[in-house]
């Protein structure tokens, strides 16, 4: 198995070539690959080679050794290029792949780029987090470890004074509610409804025995007819005058 050069790893770097990209169709993206700018090619190949004879790429079936052929094709935005080492007409084996997005060349990552970049990305976030939560911590020979979260007591030195901003309402919102009251109440003064008193019926108090006066006892004579008494009736009952 044909092992990869190191030198033909390009992921950091694209390639464009601005006047092909209005014109670019699966039967000429591999002679815009084949453009002798393109860092991506690799002019010992069998597709030069096949250039250079004026012969068809069907050729490249019989032939031995590195060429380039149109994997996948998305018109028109996507294309795919894989270059391969040839060894028989019916053996070949994959080295790199590179894909095409609006005429910009770029290198695809293999298997091995992807693996190594996802485990360099969460290793660097786990020591980011220990060394984050070391410097939080505490050690003294009399009171042992403990947290000590410098952010924590900022926030709770904070909380009292926002709260005070945190009121219900300003002082001009009051003020301009206590104007709308006043001006509600000036257009519609509240009525009062006045009770008139009826004049009050003087009760008669009955004296106790020592305190009446005595009379001498009046002559016989004829009898007089006994007066007729009244009952005793409530008083009327007050009501309410609207004015």
């Amino acid at each position: 198995m044909a092992s990869v050069d190191l030198r033909d790893n390009l992921l950091g770097i694209s390639w464009v070539d601005s006047g092909w990209v209005p014109i670019l169709n699966p039967s000429n993206v591999l002679e815009y690959f084949s453009e002798r700018s393109n860092p991506f090619y690799d002019r010992t190949c069998n597709n030069e080679v096949v250039k250079m004879q004026r012969l068809t790429l069907d050729h490249l079936n019989q032939m031995v050794g590195v060429e380039y052929i149109l994997l996948h094709a998305q018109e028109p935005i996507l294309y795919i290029i894989r270059k391969q080492q040839r060894q028989s007409p019916t053996q070949v084996i994959p080295l790199a792949d590179f894909y095409i997005i609006a005429g910009v060349v770029y290198q695809a990552p293999d298997l091995g780029s992807v693996i190594s970049s996802r485990v360099l990305s969460a290793v660097h976030g786990i020591q980011s987090a220990f060394d984050e939560a070391m410097s939080f911590c505490r050690y003294h020979p009399s009171k042992g470890y403990w947290w000590h979260f410098k952010e924590q007591e900022e926030k709770e030195r904070v909380k009292p004074k926002s709260k005070r901003k945190e009121e219900p309402s300003s002082l001009f919102q009051r003020q301009r509610v206590d104007t709308l009251l006043l001006d509600l109440r000036n257009k519609f003064p509240p009525t009062f409804y006045q009770v008139k008193k009826e004049p009050e019926v003087p009760v008669e108090t009955v004296k106790p025995p020592e305190e009446r006066e005595t009379k001498p006892p009046a002559p016989p004579g004829p009898a007089r007819p006994a007066p007729q008494t009244t009952p005793n009736k409530p008083p009327p009952e007050k009501r309410a005058r609207l004015q």
